[in-house]
């Protein structure tokens, strides 16, 4: 987003942008409000106490993966990641910065008076297909190019795997965070060599239905959530190519050497990685 448009109300449109399943759903502040409570252990009921902030014409990717919102003094980032992203904590920021220039945009910043801002919550949950912990964080702190022991400027992204087996306490505590992952796991279970993809979401969102998971909203929502998802999983599997695709190229061009190193290393860091899933943390981190 340019911030000098940002601070004088002119936010060009960003075309292209395409919204997700996950964000959908948290659209809805009943279903917001009770992801909240998981996370932070609480039980509030008004959801007239949440205040949606999103900026919907910031975008670092190429659909709207986010949702921000204003609840009891703190400024919460939601956002929804099916693939590794250790550069979340700068995308964070950008963000952050963009949402309290504009909520700042009328106060004094040489005043004497001290102005108050929301704190700053970030977190993500993650649903991809590479292997991660069950819950960690991404710090800013991680990107500097000098190490420093008490940096000056942090940023930290709680991230909670939702994949199948991985916080389970968590989405016993939200219903939302669970029926989505199963509908996510019917996708991926009948998306085969021998049924499309448009097949394989026509049966999920069907299956859901009949059995009461997001029946509601699939109900509601069922086109939408259909074009959305065809999306949702071609660009998951254009990902999943390019990554093909680099590697191919870097063994052409004499990098899968240090492709292989990397891995090396990482299975040696790590007694339960796989080489071949160490080569794949070591492609995402070379690019």
């Amino acid at each position: 987003m340019d911030r000098k448009n940002l601070m004088s109300g002119e936010v060009s449109v960003i075309r292209n942008q395409k919204d997700t399943v996950f964000r959908m759903l948290l659209k809805d502040r009943k279903n917001l409000l009770s992801v909240y409570n998981a996370i932070n252990r609480t039980d509030y009921e008004d959801v007239n106490e949440i205040e949606i902030n999103t900026l919907e014409n910031a975008v670092y990717m190429s659909h709207k993966n986010d949702v921000s919102f204003i609840f009891r003094f703190s400024l919460n980032l939601y956002e929804h990641q099916s693939t590794p992203n250790p550069n979340m904590p700068l995308r964070d920021l950008y963000y952050v910065s963009d949402i309290y220039s504009r909520d700042c945009s009328d106060e004094d910043l040489y005043s004497s008076k001290m102005i108050k801002i929301k704190t700053p919550r970030f977190v993500v949950f993650y649903n991809g297909r590479d292997i991660q912990e069950e819950c960690f964080e991404y710090k800013l702190s991680d990107m500097f190019e000098n190490h420093d022991e008490e940096p000056s400027l942090e940023l930290k992204v709680k991230v909670y795997n939702i994949n199948s087996g991985m916080n389970e306490d968590l989405k016993n505590e939200c219903s939302v965070l669970k029926e989505y992952m199963t509908y996510v796991d019917k996708i991926r279970r009948y998306n085969t060599k021998d049924t499309t993809l448009e097949n394989a979401i026509k049966r999920a969102i069907d299956e859901c239905i009949k059995e009461n998971i997001l029946k509601d909203f699939l109900m509601r929502n069922r086109e939408a959530v259909m074009h959305t998802s065809l999306y949702e999983y071609d660009e998951e599997k254009h990902i999943k190519n390019e990554k093909k695709i680099s590697y191919e190229d870097g063994v052409r061009d004499g990098k899968s050497d240090s492709i292989e190193k990397l891995a090396s290393h990482l299975a040696s860091q790590d007694s339960e990685l796989s080489l071949e899933e160490a080569r794949k943390k070591a492609m995402a981190i070379l690019g």
